[in-house]
């Protein structure tokens, strides 16, 4: 390794090698889609530093709601369909399909399949 690249790792002995551990990684897992409220929106944390939030949202049944947030948006849907309206147009989102919504740009979530499994990043 370079000089400096182990700064901030450990090394943990076993008998089948060594395993590098760093001070705050966090792992953990994806809730399932099955998880979605029947009617509504269910966001779960996944990962807050100062300066990024990862946010898994599960969708039930809803009514179109409108959004208007101070921070820089990354959508991704991982699972289901959704149309959202921004500055008046309408935007159908799909498995893997992914949007970016700067801080302060107004938006609708018109329609979500239920069950619709998205992750949002928010900076």
């Amino acid at each position: 390794m370079h000089a400096g690249v182990t700064e901030g790792l450990r090394s943990r002995g076993g008998s089948r090698g060594t395993e590098l551990t760093m001070t705050g990684v966090q792992r953990g897992r994806l809730l399932d889609a099955s998880a979605a409220p029947a009617t509504g929106e269910r966001a779960h944390e996944i990962v807050h530093t100062r300066t990024v939030r990862i946010e898994q949202v599960l969708s039930g049944s809803l009514e179109p709601v409108g959004y208007l947030q101070a921070e820089d948006e990354w959508a991704l849907v991982l699972d289901g369909a959704a149309t959202l309206e921004i500055e008046g147009d309408q935007i159908e989102l799909g498995p893997g399909e992914w949007v970016f919504l700067p801080a302060g740009t107004p938006h609708r979530l018109l329609r979500a399949d239920p069950g619709t499994n998205w992750l949002t990043v928010r900076i």
